[in-house]
């Protein structure tokens, strides 16, 4: 048999004048035989880590029941939607966040510890060490042939420098991703030079930045090429680009307008306002969670860490009810009135997450969304944030279908387990090769097995 159909490589962009527009897996980059088979080409796996800061209220985070019999604790109860892609695992510890001899630095080493297992080394200088990331073993795999290995962002600013904490370097509280022992990545928190970093694509920076800020589309650079492939596409891909265009232009617009607001807004004469940051912390995160959304729709990455906070951060929640600062409420000494406020934060957050899980489940990916090629790992390294408790972490995944991640369930485990069993059982389920992770000793037997 002869075949005609030809294919739309998966690596295709749309390119204009300082734009390069990646494109969502489209029914046209399906091999030719298998569109005769009718069987969609296999979604590509995907890995995400969110940081949470300052641990949480483990009575009001933790489920009741075990098992297949996940309920959904009152913190965790805004993932009600996504309950059967929901897995919550119990009693994870990371040893290596222990002192062991250096004393204190619990947020420190809550923050760099926590995905590789490995004990920082104690230090405020240049020298600072600690151990390669389960994202960066990730990136050097299913991120080789991405535009961008790996995507790290955070919600506040990592330009602190020196000693943050008891003789530890603020770099250790300042990002969660390593590449090397030696080589701790920045975090970026403006959504204009995130979007730049996806979107933009030849001549200077400042060039690029030129055109971006133009008060037009970045799109309408690549109308020439838009309209030529949409005459070789069918019905279904037409919507599906549609939509996907639709949201980088919902994402820009809403970035300009958080660029306009900041230039308008009256600010002492030396204070600069970083252009492109959202005056509200939601409007932030969830700006945040869309780009985080378009770089894994449209390939530019697969793998990706996102801090929420930074740990000792002491930013108040007055929107939802809560003024007091986060970490001071942290310490809470048990007391019932700091504890329902903690909790409240804790709720708060696990909502805005539920905002980038529905732009995962709302995005096609062959014949499954998003969500089920993608395994987001959500948590923080510290439990009980009263007594700076590095096991019985607060930690749960969502989505991963097309990886075998079974959900709606809580799996409980033997007391100090290390939380770097569950990291490497994610790269195994991404079909990385990493037997070994820090203190690892074994992939988790309850998530593996299915």
């Amino acid at each position: 048999m002869i075949i005609t159909k030809m294919a739309l490589p998966r690596r295709t962009f749309l390119r204009g004048l300082g734009a390069s527009v990646a494109l969502p897996l489209l029914d046209a980059m399906v091999p030719a035989l298998s569109a005769i088979s009718k069987t969609a080409a296999a979604p590509v796996k995907r890995l995400g880590f969110i940081y949470l800061p300052n641990g949480a209220v483990m009575q009001t985070w933790t489920p009741q029941g075990a098992g297949s019999d996940l309920k959904l604790s009152p913190s965790l109860s805004p993932l009600a939607p996504f309950h059967d892609q929901t897995l919550v695992y119990t009693r994870l510890a990371h040893g290596q966040a222990e002192p062991l001899g250096d004393g204190n630095g619990e947020h420190s080493r809550a923050t760099s510890v926590w995905l590789n297992g490995v004990h920082p080394k104690h230090t405020e200088g240049a020298d600072v060490r600690a151990g390669v990331t389960a994202d960066q073993v990730a990136a050097t795999s299913i991120g080789a042939d991405t535009p961008l290995p790996s995507l790290e962002l955070a919600i506040d600013l990592d330009f602190l420098v020196g000693n943050c904490e008891n003789g530890y370097s603020c770099v250790y509280m300042n990002t969660v991703a390593w590449r090397t022992a030696t080589t701790p990545l920045p975090m970026e928190n403006n959504p204009r030079v995130v979007f730049e970093r996806l979107f933009g694509d030849g001549g200077t920076r400042d060039e690029r930045l030129a055109e971006l800020r133009k008060d037009r589309s970045i799109l309408d650079s690549v109308t020439d090429d838009l309209a030529h492939l949409e005459r070789d596409l069918g019905k279904a891909d037409r919507q599906r680009l549609d939509q996907y265009l639709d949201a980088v232009r919902a994402v820009e617009r809403r970035i300009q307008l958080s660029e306009a607001q900041g230039a308008d807004a009256a600010l002492p004469d030396d204070l600069d306002r970083p252009a492109g940051i959202p005056d509200s912390y939601e409007d932030h995160v969830k700006l945040m969670y869309d780009l985080i959304a378009l770089s894994l729709q449209a390939d530019i990455t697969r793998v990706f860490t996102f801090m929420v906070g930074r740990e000792l951060g002491g930013r108040p929640y007055p929107q939802i009810g809560v003024p007091d600062p986060h970490h001071g409420l942290s310490h809470h000494r048990n007391d019932p009135e700091k504890l329902a406020k903690l909790s409240k934060i804790n709720r708060h957050h696990v909502e805005l997450f539920t905002y980038l899980l529905g732009r995962l489940q709302d995005a096609p990916d062959g014949d499954a969304t998003l969500l089920d090629s993608s395994m987001v790992l959500y948590g923080a390294g510290l439990g009980d944030s009263n007594d700076h408790l590095h096991y019985d972490l607060p930690v749960l995944t969502v989505g991963g279908r097309a990886a075998g991640m079974r959900g709606g369930r809580h799996l409980q485990y033997p007391k100090d387990t290390p939380m770097t069993n569950l990291l490497i059982s994610m790269l195994y389920k991404a079909g990385v090769p990493a037997d070994t992770l820090g203190d690892s000793t074994g992939r988790l037997t309850a998530l593996t097995d299915v």
